[in-house]
């Protein structure tokens, strides 16, 4: 799925580490400057980056050396590949346009140069007749009969398309020298840039940033997880459906497969829609339908390794349906969970349970009578939906727009609405929470489905029937073996 990149910002701990991977990769990439300054005894390191902001380039916007003697930087990966900001690669690329625009010219000019020298050649003869016929009335004019001519105005006439071959070829000469301008041009633009770039070819220094890139999201594909620090601007990707609904691809498969999931609705529908990719999705082609055996109540569904988990309507009763088999795999009572609208999210529609799935699994929202209407979030195991673990936030449910796992951790928005925010994170590794104020444009005004994919790391929402994605940043720590 081609769909805008995400941005993650990453902390990489230890000198070793962070010292080698600058030395090696950073320089021919970013070109640092730094400076020293002493405080307390500590030697902390402040460097800068050449690009000014996480969409130009890999960044380190900060570095520092803390009393243990440990370098710490923050890394800001970028939403693009860095070669395609680089002003000077941006300027070869154009350049290659040209000469691939010049190249294809010369092809052109190739082609109608021998059609045409085909067709001189053809009227060869014709023209050596008419040359030995002009010739025997030159020296002899009273040779020239009524009869020869005719006959020599017939070959006249036939050498009449000639002419338009020739003022073609008077063309392409002009082309051909502009042409060649053209390329003195660019061979001294060039060198310019050669000299420039000094000793790196542009495919090797493209490809030692491709190799960097590499490195760097491998890393942090091995790390996976983070504390949520920024949201990005809406992506609207597509406007169908009733105002309420959901939308998903499955956060585990392999990345391979692309299909996308669609729900209309927030209770008693039972048609799920199956897209073969998210272009498919976006134009609302190649699809295929799958009929529930029981209808949903909510929103709050979520597709998790080949399998949609969604709330059974008037129950508490979590439904695992497995789409290649189409049928239940498994059915289970969400013991005390309120539903049929008991204990909603601000907005309504039945959202009492709320299934979601991220890095570290497949979790259940909701809330009961005995935790006085505060989200409760229940850890399930998918084969059997049995409650593994339960956490008590202490958050009243219905004062909150909509929420998300991202690693562990509750992300809780304030409102549905329009000026919404994630305002309150629980974090399900250490039972405490905390209020933030992490902002989010709410485009459409009335969000009614808000879910994190953790195999693309991005945001799904159904907007006001609307399908939005967001991409997120996440702050991580990176430590070494032994740190």
């Amino acid at each position: 799925m081609s769909v805008p990149l995400l941005k993650i910002g990453a902390v990489l701990s230890t000198m070793a580490m962070v010292t080698n991977w600058m030395s090696q990769t950073l320089p021919s990439l970013v070109g640092l400057n730094g400076t020293s300054v002493s405080r307390g005894g500590t030697s902390e390191r402040i460097v800068s980056a050449l690009y000014p902001s996480p969409e130009e380039g890999w960044q380190i916007y900060s570095s520092a050396q803390d009393a243990d003697g440990k370098c710490i930087c923050t890394v800001v990966a970028p939403a693009q590949n860095m070669c395609n900001r680089d002003p000077r690669s941006r300027q070869l690329r154009q350049l290659m346009e040209k000469v691939q625009n010049i190249t294809q010219s010369m092809e052109v000019l190739d082609l109608r140069t021998y059609r045409d020298l085909q067709y001189v050649r053809n009227t060869e003869s014709l023209m050596k007749t008419v040359d030995g016929k002009l010739k025997t009335a030159s020296d002899n004019p009273r040779s020239l009969n009524p009869k020869s001519f005719q006959e020599l105005k017939d070959k006249v006439t036939q050498l009449l398309p000639l002419l338009p071959v020739l003022e073609q070829y008077k063309t392409d000469a002009r082309q051909i020298s502009r042409l060649r301008e053209e390329v003195r041009n660019l061979s001294q633009v060039l060198t310019a840039i050669q000299e420039e770039m000094g000793a790196y070819d542009y495919e090797e220094l493209r490809q030692r940033v491709l190799l960097l890139e590499t490195r760097l999201h491998s890393c942090m594909q091995k790390l996976g997880c983070g504390r949520l620090t920024g949201v990005s601007n809406p992506i609207t990707i597509r406007a169908s459906g009733s105002r309420f609904g959901s939308w998903m691809t499955d956060t585990m498969i392999p990345s391979s497969d692309n299909r996308v999931w669609s729900m209309d609705g927030y209770y008693k529908g039972r048609r799920v829609l199956e897209y073969r990719t998210l272009n498919d999705f976006t134009k609302g082609q190649n699809f295929v339908q799958h009929l529930l055996p029981h209808p949903w109540a909510g929103t709050g569904h979520v597709v998790y390794n080949g399998s949609l988990y969604y709330n059974k309507y008037q129950s508490n009763i979590i439904v695992k349906f497995h789409f290649r088999s189409r049928s239940v795999l498994v059915q289970r009572s969400l013991s005390g969970a309120g539903y049929n609208n008991t204990f909603p999210y601000s907005w309504g529609g039945s959202s009492d349970i709320d299934l979601m799935a991220d890095e570290t699994g497949l979790w259940a929202v909701y809330t009961t009578i005995p935790n006085a209407g505060n989200i409760v979030i229940s850890r399930l195991e998918p084969q059997s939906l049995e409650v593994l673990q339960t956490w008590d936030t202490g958050f009243p449910k219905r004062s909150a727009g909509e929420s998300f796992m991202i690693c562990g951790t509750l992300y809780v928005t304030n409102s549905h609405l329009a000026g919404a925010k994630i305002y309150f994170a629980y974090y399900t590794n250490t039972s405490t929470y905390e209020y933030t104020d992490i902002p989010f444009h709410n485009q459409y005004s009335h969000i009614s489905m808000m879910d994190y994919n953790p195999r693309e790391r991005v945001l799904y929402t159904w907007n006001n029937g609307h399908q939005v994605l967001y991409n997120v940043t996440l702050f991580q720590v990176i430590n070494t073996a032994g740190d």
